[in-house]
């Protein structure tokens, strides 16, 4: 029997954009016969990190639990992370990120979230087809993230049926290096998915980068997954563009409200 397991660990209190189009239709499963691929660890992803609990910014150097992931998504003002709708709660403060982090080692240094951006959808009745927020982070020295870490990668749409996709993540108690696994996509109903052992507590809000692009992130079904060996993502489209697009205009954000159940 495989394991139960929510992804996010615990919650408390247009030159940017590949053009997108409407998430990709519903696909038979096409995943072979043989046992999935299994995650591995490796020493950084630049543009990848944890989600912490502010801690006055002390969290990822004292090692702390971290929560859920996040990644840097590509933006003219070089300052926003996307995440899992389902790991945001209220405003987003209160939230750090901690790009590149491999144990307490933190090369890009952590950022706080200023404001979150959600889907009316997520807000009205935390639609799984809505699972994706974008995060606003403060700038350092007036710098943005991603002109620390390097180029971010560009948002784009959903997966196309037996792509393949590389699946990041920050496992909790995972001794804080991220892991790493490519797999083709099918569908579950309108939710991609993607087959590899590993992906457990904390990977929520990791993303899925196919040919360069950022395709989606770990959510969306069962906020991701009842097992360690199926994940999902919300399937994107022009309405994770358009999240983007408003938080780049640093428009008031949204309050988002508590997950609920993943109905595992």
């Amino acid at each position: 029997m495989r394991r139960r397991v929510r992804r996010a660990a615990a919650l408390g209190a247009a030159c940017c954009v590949v053009p997108l189009t409407a998430a990709a239709p519903m696909a038979a499963a096409d995943v072979g016969s043989g046992p999935p691929p299994t995650a591995h660890h490796v020493h950084s992803i630049a543009t990848v990190g944890p989600l912490f609990f502010s801690v006055l910014g002390l969290g990822p150097v004292l090692g702390l639990p971290h929560y859920c992931s996040a990644s840097v998504v590509h933006s003219p003002g070089h300052d926003l992370a996307i995440t899992a709708a389902h790991c945001v709660y209220g405003s987003g403060a209160g939230i750090e990120f901690a790009p590149g982090s491999s144990g307490r080692e933190l090369p890009f240094g952590v950022w706080a979230v200023r404001r979150a951006y959600v889907d009316a959808a997520w807000v009205r009745d935390r639609d799984p087809l809505h699972d994706v927020a974008v995060l606003l982070l403060a700038r350092h020295g007036g710098r943005g993230v991603e002109d620390v870490t390097g180029p971010a990668p560009r948002l784009a749409g959903a997966p196309e049926p037996n792509s393949t996709v590389t699946v990041d993540g920050y496992v909790a108690g995972s001794g804080g290096t991220p892991i790493t696994c490519e797999n083709s996509v099918y569908y579950t109903r309108r939710f991609p998915s993607f087959d590899c052992g590993g992906f457990a507590n904390g990977v929520s809000g990791g993303p899925w980068i196919a040919s360069g692009r950022l395709v989606g992130v770990t959510g969306g079904l069962h906020q991701g997954g009842c097992t360690p060996d199926t994940s999902y993502s919300a399937p994107f489209g022009p309405d994770v563009r358009a999240l983007l697009l408003r938080a780049g205009t640093g428009a008031p954000g949204d309050v988002v409200p508590l997950p609920g159940s993943d109905g595992c």
